[in-house]
């Protein structure tokens, strides 16, 4: 236990302060614009950033992760915002946070594998490009100086680490040129620009909502959206965190932590929020490995509100839409173009279409939940085709039956027998077939009673044990006829 506790805290002490307080910088404009969207005061996800960073350094599962008020989330709030108003917002994410507890608890997160690569990779990108296209608005048509303090930030970003490792490029950048901006008096936006940052701690309080089944009415459906929504980002950015770092992390536990993350947050007047992949990335790619960098995020996003908020607010944009533009060039799969090229058809048109209706919808979980399904299909599909060779053996005709037999099979395997014969002695062979459903048994029953129609006496073999129970339960004629039985 000591020696764990050592190891995601205090292994990596330097480095993880560097990236945590790269994170917290990055972490200001993102929450005022995420609030923004959602329609609240710019502190209600600027609180619930320091919030949740805090809380998820001790309770996430996957350490070196990034948690905080994220876009996904606030689209989710704007017609609640809109129709009730702040408190009922807050009551949403404390029941978000209740309802990812049971999550957890419950181990949802194993669902986790029955999210195919193809939509992975197409989540991946997707998320790339929607924080590409956030910055948008922050440079293009702004002025010539945006685009010089854009161009120069990526000039940092990308070189200054050949020669200097022991910093962080990022905060290098916006050290440089912020001082830059403000002793030169360049004409640029700011962080100020976003929205006014008031320099107070967050206050306990309970959200004034009557608790009442009408309030639960009001909020369970934008809670449990927001908690499969928040759950999904958060465990699909930890495969992907897991995968930079070649680290494991736990699943369940993860999605316990945002729960308490997101129920404590609600109290202290945050917006419900979850893991945040281009803040991950920056923390990642700064260094950041360890709890230390989360909780460092947290509390050092708290410090710039309270101590240097009037330094803060004349950060450059431009500076921090060249590391998100950093972080969303390192966020692309960019090899997923060869892979459009190498993989399945199938596979490439699953990870298209999840690209699609992520960036058209600016809705993570309908472009996963799309690609899932679209998968599930293909899949269907593709293992749905049996086969069924016919052979004379002396007297006997033998079906050997190949493949799987279930809901969507069970057409093409009716469509294999000749119902014509007459006083034939039939043998149907399943010793390479597997029967998955009722379906599939009522389409044996289907084909055995047709021909015992025509005085043919049917054999049927080489079900393997998980077959031949359901066969024996559900299937028509080896009740009613004992010589049909299963062999």
């Amino acid at each position: 236990m000591v020696a764990k506790i050592k190891q995601e805290w205090f292994s990596n002490i330097r480095a993880d302060v560097l990236a945590g307080i790269v994170v917290a910088l990055a972490l200001i404009p993102e929450a005022i614009a995420f609030s923004i969207i959602a329609g609240v005061d710019p502190m209600v996800g600027l609180y619930a950033s320091f919030c949740i960073a805090v809380i998820m350094a001790f309770v996430g599962g996957r350490p070196g992760m990034i948690s905080a008020a994220t876009g996904a989330m606030a689209l989710l709030m704007v017609p609640l915002v809109k129709e009730h108003g702040l408190n009922y917002l807050l009551a949403a994410t404390i029941l978000t946070g209740v309802i990812q507890v049971l999550f957890g608890v419950f181990k949802i997160a194993k669902l986790m594998k029955f999210i195919p690569r193809a939509v992975m990779i197409g989540f991946v990108n997707s998320l790339a490009i929607l924080i590409f296209m956030a910055q948008v608005p922050h440079f293009l048509g702004i002025s010539t100086i945006t685009y010089i303090f854009v161009a120069i930030t990526l000039i940092i970003v990308y070189v200054v680490p050949r020669f200097i490792k022991s910093i962080p490029a990022p905060l290098i950048a916006i050290i440089v040129l912020t001082t830059v901006a403000i002793f030169t008096g360049t004409d640029l936006r700011t962080v100020g620009d976003l929205g006014t940052i008031t320099q107070s701690l967050p206050s306990f309080f309970v959200p004034d909502v009557p608790v009442s089944l009408e309030t639960l009415r009001i909020i369970f459906p934008y809670s449990i959206a927001l908690a499969i929504v928040g759950l999904l980002e958060s465990l699909l950015t930890a495969s992907i965190v897991d995968d930079m770092t070649g680290t494991e992390s736990n699943k369940d536990r993860e999605s316990r932590g945002q729960g308490i993350a997101n129920i404590i947050t609600g109290f202290f007047g945050g917006m419900a929020g979850c893991a945040m992949i281009g803040q991950s990335v920056i923390n990642v790619k700064s260094g950041g490995r360890g709890r230390l960098s989360t909780l460092t995020a947290g509390l050092f996003l708290i410090f710039l509100i309270i101590v240097l908020g009037d330094l803060v607010v004349q950060i450059p944009m431009p500076v921090l839409v060249g590391i998100m533009i950093m972080v969303s060039i390192g966020t692309f799969d960019w090899s997923s173009f060869k892979y459009l090229v190498k993989a399945p058809k199938s596979d490439a048109l699953v990870m298209l279409v999840t690209v699609i209706i992520v960036v058209a919808t600016h809705d993570l979980s309908k472009g996963v939940i799309a690609g899932v399904i679209l998968s599930a299909i293909f899949f269907v599909a593709k293992i749905s085709t049996i086969k069924v060779k016919e052979r004379q053996k002396n007297s006997d005709i033998i079906f050997e039956v190949e493949g799987q037999l279930f809901f969507a099979s069970v057409e093409g395997f009716i469509a294999s027998f000749d119902f014509n014969v007459k006083n034939k002695n039939i043998i149907i062979d399943f010793s390479d077939a597997h029967i998955w459903d009722d379906s599939a048994v009522g389409s044996i029953d289907k084909v055995v009673l047709k021909y015992r129609g025509n005085d043919n006496i049917v054999t049927i073999k080489g079900l393997n044990s998980a077959s031949k129970k359901l066969v024996e339960k559900l299937a028509i004629y080896s009740q009613s006829n004992p010589k049909l039985s299963t062999h």
